[in-house]
Parts: C-alpha cells; structure tokens; sequence
C-alpha cells in the first residue's frame, strides 16, 4: 500500500479517520484499476471504499491524482531498479532490462499507457509527478548507455518513454499476443543501436 502522505491543504498530518479513508480508496482503486482499468468509476470506487464520492475527490481532486498515488508504489520499485541497473556492467543491456520493467508495470493497468502518455501535456497532474522521476531515472541509463557507444547520441528520453508506453499500448490492444512487446521493443532497440 502507498505510505504517501495524502494531498491536503495544510501540513498537518490526517486525522485518523481521513488516514483510514485515503488508504482503502487506494486500495479499491488500485482494485478497480487493474479489474477494469484506469477509466474505472470513480463513484464505484467511492462506494465499494465505504465513502462518498466527495470525500474521494478532497483526498484526490481529480482522476490523474488518484491514479497517481496508486501508481507511485509501482514507480517507486521502477526508479528502485533503475538505481541497481545504475552501475551494470552492460550499460546498454541495464536499459533494455529497465524498459522492459516499465513495460510490465503498465500492462498490469488497462489503460495506463494511454494515461502515461498524455501525462507530459499537464505537468501538474498526478501522473506528471510519476513520470518526471522515471525520466530522469532512465535519462541516467540512457546517457551511460550513449557512452558506452551502443546507443544513438541523438536519442532523448521522452521519446523513448513515449515508444515505450505506445509499445505497452500495443501489447495491451493485442492480449492474444503475448510476444508482442517483446517484438515490438526489439525492433525499436536496433533503431537507436549506434553506428546505423
């Protein structure tokens, strides 16, 4: 479960109470978020928690702050594994091994991908606080892997975080094909290979 501290208006800690709230609207959400994906009813999520739909939105204003919070737990173990990868030998081999984590992770949420990808457009939003850690986590393998040569100098992380959450995307419009991401990651992989 997140240990976040949830969004208020002052720096007081939560009562009890609104603690008890904030962690079982998580729950249901992260619940619903992987039964029916990201585009879940709020109002169902509020119900099956045990409170009212306002009370979700004074934890969570909107949407992308919900989901936001559900997925930090989930960022929080990426950018943890971006900082083992930090050091390995094959700095090349350490980002492809990264990417392919992210893509898991997505593909756990029906219509994560989707949300990621849109997420850049409001830098305020729930899901921008997620994805601006795991930029600049991947920004460091990325930059070792340039250096050692095996990828393109011209490759920038935001592309690669897009083609990584459109290849999520793809994988998840196609569940009758369990290879396809792997494929699909494969062939963007030669693309930013050096020396093409």
């Amino acid at each position: 479960m997140a240990t976040e501290t949830a969004p208020t208006d002052s720096a007081r800690p939560m009562r009890a109470d609104a603690r008890r709230n904030y962690e079982r609207l998580l729950a249901e959400a992260r619940t619903a978020f992987t039964e029916r994906g990201t585009d879940a009813s709020l109002e169902d999520i509020a119900r099956r928690a045990g409170v009212g739909i306002g009370t979700l939105y004074r934890h969570f204003p909107n949407r992308t702050a919900l989901m936001g919070a559900v997925f930090q737990c989930e960022v929080d173990t990426l950018l943890a594994r971006a900082r083992d990868l930090g050091d390995a030998p094959q700095p090349c081999a350490a980002l492809v091994e990264w990417l392919r984590a992210i893509i898991t992770h997505a593909s756990t949420y029906r219509g994560l991908s989707r949300a990621l990808m849109a997420a850049p457009a409001d830098e305020s939003s729930g899901l921008a606080r997620c994805s601006r850690p795991m930029r600049e986590a991947g920004g460091v393998l990325l930059t070792r892997a340039q250096e050692s040569g095996a990828v393109r100098p011209d490759v920038d992380i935001r592309d690669l975080m897009q083609l990584t959450n459109g290849i999520a995307l793809a994988a998840e419009e196609s569940p009758d094909d369990p290879e396809l991401a792997d494929r699909l990651l494969t062939l963007t992989l030669t693309g930013l290979k050096a020396g093409r």
